[in-house]
Formats: C-alpha cells, structure tokens, sequence
C-alpha cells in the first residue's frame, strides 16, 4: 500500500535547516514513520537467492527478529570488508568532516533531517569502525566519535543507508575524493548479512537470477511484448520491424532494461529503438535470456552484481555478437563504466571486439575494455555523419528539458551525447540551472531500489531539487516535456513532475528520436509512439 503524500505546505513548511535538535547525531531518537521506510524483503525471496535470516518482520516493530549472534556476524563482514576493499578504509578514515557535502544531498534539502547530510550518514557506520578498529576509538571511545554496536545503530543504519540513493552527488564536492555512495553500499552489504534489507530490491534481484530481468519476464512472454510493440509500430507509422530474438551470427547484442519492456513511458523508448534499428538497418539481436541491462545487484552486494552482470558477457558469448550496445539505464552503465569489466571482463570470448559502429566506421576506443556502447553515444555518432532522416518539426509540440541520469552523467560522463542527440530531434529545448545539470545533477529520488510506493514522502522530500528546477524550466519557457535516458527515472519522475511541476510529462531519449525519424515506405505520419495525433498535440500547445 502506499504511504500517504505529504501535502506540498505541509511538506515545505516542515524542512528546518536552523534548528538543529539539542541532542547530539548519535544520541537523537530515530523516527520510523510511514513513508520514510521501505518494506523488507519477503522470506521466500531471500531462500531462493539463499540469502540470510529469511523471516517476517517489520520496521515499526520492536523485535526485528536477528540472529542471536548478530553483532558478531556484522563484526566479521565487517573486519572482511576492510580487508577486501582498500578504499572502504581509506574513506573511513580520511574523512575530516568538514561539511562540504552537507547541503549536496536531496534527502538533506528535502528533509532537513541532520543525519542525511551524508558526512552524518558516514558517521553512523564510521562511529562502529573507530570503536571496534582504530585505537584511539578503542582508548577514548566516545571522545573520538565511537560507539558500541547496539540494536538501535542497526535499526538507524537501515533508516538512513534506505534513505541514500547512491546518486553520488556529495562525492563530486568532496575535496578529498570520498565516495560516500560505496559507504552506502557497504552498509547494505553488512546489513543483509543480518536478514535487514527491503523486498523491492532482492525481488527483483531474485527474479533476475531466474529469468534474466527483473520482472520476471518468461522468454516467450519477452517475445510477445516485442511483437505487441512491433504491431503498434505498423499502426502508428504503417512500418513493419521484425526484430531478431536470439538469432545467432549477428554483429551486435543489444541489451536494454526490462522496464522498457513493461510500463509506460518506457515501452515508447523500446519502440524507438526498434524504429531506428530498422531504418539503419544494423545488424542485431535481442535475447530473452539476457533481457534485462539494469542491475540490482549493485544495491545488494558485489557477489550478486557480478552474477547478473555476468548474464550479458555470457549471451554475448552464445549468440557470437562482436560486441553489445546498451540501452537507456541507470545503474546498468554505473556497474558496466565502474565495475564490469574487473569483475567480468575474462568473460569476453575470442569473437568479441573493440566496438565499431557498422553504419559510420566509428570506433568506440572509449569502450575497448568493455565491449559496450550506450546507445546514446550510438546514435549521436549517426546524426554526425548524417546517417539519420529526420524531421524535428514532428515534435514542436514539446518543449523539453533534459535530466542528466546521476549513473550515466556522475557515473560515466554522459552528459553532452544526450544533449546534441535531443537538439537534433527537438526544435525547442531548455536547460535547467546550471548548478542543477551535468556532473551537479540532482537525483530522481527513487534510485538504487528505493522508486516504492511505501517510501513516497521520502521520494517527494529528496525530489524537491529536481522538480525545482523544472518547475523553473516550466514556469520561464513552458516546458512540458522532460527526457532522460533511465529507465527507472522514466518512472519515478512522473510522480515527481506531478508533484512538483503539474503538466510536465515524462519520455526517453529514443522515443523522440523515433517521433522525428523519416522511415522508407512509412505512412503519412499521423500519430506519436503513444498513439496521440500530432496535429491534436499540436492545437493543444499553442
């Protein structure tokens, strides 16, 4: 069930950045309330992924049901982790709190709440490291900022580790280089060795490991979704596509959220990208084993995120494909810029190659290591060389905006490819504030599992810089249109624009794309992707 929305006055009316509560971080009662937590995982999801404690349980309750010896399996994973990972150490202990973070975090601006500034979320798993691993923690104790492993620290690490999107933002204002997004994900990892995680994340974790997407998706109902698009595609533009599903011999992989599959406004990118392989005529192949790009994995724990990482590599293998293009996705690119290739690259068989667009002879040398290409990047090098027929004025009818995806833009440096694709396509477009943009781009406020419905106060607190910001964009240029290239921002901005900026709509990047292209042998263009009549959309913008 959804928690209830906050009203917007209410909501405003309720941040307070003056007065801070009189008790110190560590001694400040926490309050799960509704709306602020998210629902734990289902028992039967953590056995099929044999993951450990599976039980029921509930935030609100007193009793969260923990294994008896609980402090030391957290200890132990802990010490491990230390060992394992250099710079987990190394960010614990370099920090010097000099709050330049403090005020970078979306749940911080929209909650007000301390502990969300993120050096304060730092110091709730720093306070355990200094008192269980560093001498002048275990000498002076609480003068050095330790403290003892106690039930309520559990309880306020998943509070406020839930409450962290892993956007990354705070990491970019960091003078010493801290990446508090992988303090974050090595919290999680200690809390689900304690059975403490939340089911929208391990479900879809587990359907992945089963299915090979998130929804669960079973490879012929895959094959049906295409073809419902496919029909849809004939109907709207009197084209008809017949992608390929798990044909071998073909020069490309593509690979793309399930999320497109599945739901509005996803679907439309998913046709787009249908559309302008068939108008290029590449060479391709869907899979209906490895159906899904994103990755759950990287919100659970490394071991995980390697495995359904792995899926792609491994259908890439199967299939024969050169080399893979990916889709629009958010933490699908973060895993594959930042981690795949040390955790997956040996995967890559003798017929994989450096990438090379097929249609203008480019060489993608920036995805050597990885064998993948954003599709973005991909079609931005189409319109360069002109390989595109294109008719922008089809989408006059939006004036648009553009939100830099914190994975792609923060995670990969994505940021002008979208942008010179969007201008190509679009006659009318808008950038927000500049502090708002790029590398300083503010989250959707539902990334790294938490785009639930139980968590929509939060949602609407952490998405008040964003929508800010559009609503700016809105008010001074009558945008009406904001496009990203994530799947989970297409979304979970909706609620957000609903919220924040009434009347702006969502879409993908491809989806613009597909409105604007020129198809041999299409019909009078009478209709977008959606089924809505250009010339109607067009009466109702002016």
């Amino acid at each position: 069930m959804a928690a209830k929305v906050i009203d917007k006055k209410d909501l405003l009316t309720s941040i307070d950045y003056e007065h801070l509560p009189k008790t110190g971080v560590f001694d400040t009662p926490i309050d799960f309330r509704p709306g602020t937590w998210c629902y734990p995982a289902k028992p039967e999801i953590l056995e099929k992924l044999h993951f450990p404690n599976p039980r029921v349980w509930s935030p609100a309750d007193v009793d969260w049901k923990l294994p008896e010896n609980w402090k030391e399996i957290v200890h132990n994973g802990f010490k491990e982790r230390l060992e394992k990972y250099r710079s987990f150490k190394v960010f614990l202990d370099i920090c010097v709190r000099c709050g330049a973070c403090a005020d970078k975090c979306h749940y911080y601006i929209g909650s007000g709440d301390p502990k969300n500034m993120p050096v304060l979320r730092a110091e709730l798993l720093r306070s355990i490291y200094r008192n269980d691993f560093t001498m002048a923690g275990k000498i002076l104790g609480k003068l050095n900022g330790a403290r003892v492993m106690e039930e309520d620290v559990l309880k306020e690490w998943f509070l406020y580790f839930y409450q962290c999107s892993e956007c990354r933002r705070c990491s970019l204002y960091c003078p010493y280089g801290i990446d508090t997004a992988e303090i974050t994900m090595m919290a999680r990892e200690l809390l689900q060795l304690v059975g403490v995680n939340i089911n929208w994340i391990m479900e879809p974790v587990s359907n992945c490991n089963r299915t090979g997407n998130h929804l669960g998706i079973q490879p012929h109902a895959f094959k049906e979704i295409v073809e419902f698009m496919c029909d849809d595609i004939e109907e709207y533009t009197g084209v008809r596509v017949n992608p390929p599903l798990n044909e071998k011999g073909h020069e490309v992989l593509f690979v793309t959220p399930s999320g497109d599959a599945f739901a509005d406004p996803g679907i439309y990118t998913f046709m787009g990208y249908l559309l302008l392989f068939h108008h290029i005529g590449l060479d391709y192949t869907l899979s209906t084993y490895a159906s899904e790009g994103g990755n759950f994995g990287l919100f659970t724990n490394s071991d995980t995120m390697q495995k359904l990482n792995g899926k792609m590599y491994a259908e890439a293998n199967r299939l024969g494909a050169k080399w893979i293009l990916g889709g629009e996705c958010g933490h699908m690119w973060r895993v594959v810029n930042q981690y795949m290739d040390t955790m997956n690259g040996y995967m890559q068989g003798p017929q994989m190659t450096v990438p090379r667009n097929p249609i203008t002879g480019t060489v993608f040398n920036n995805a050597a290591a990885t064998k993948m290409v954003h599709i973005a990047e991909f079609t931005a090098d189409l319109i360069k060389h002109g390989k595109l027929k294109l008719n922008p004025s089809r989408n006059d009818h939006i004036k648009t905006t553009y939100h830099d995806s914190c994975n792609p833009a923060r995670g990969m440096g994505l940021l002008e490819e979208p942008r010179y694709v969007l201008k190509n396509v679009c006659n009318n477009f808008y950038e927000m504030p500049p502090q708002t943009i790029r590398e300083q781009t503010f989250c959707c406020a539902g990334g790294s599992g938490l785009n639930n419905d139980e968590f929509m106060e939060m949602r609407m607190r952490g998405g008040l810089p964003r929508g800010n910001a559009l609503r700016y964009v809105a008010d001074k240029h009558g945008v009406n249109n904001m496009a990203c290239v994530c799947a989970i921002d297409r979304a979970t901005l909706i609620p957000l624009a609903d919220y924040w900026a009434p009347g702006v709509k969502i879409s993908g990047l491809h989806e613009l794309v597909a409105n604007a292209l020129e198809m041999e042998g299409q019909n009078e263009r009478e209709y977008n992707l959606r089924g809505e009549a250009f010339a109607d959309l067009m009466e109702e913008a002016e």
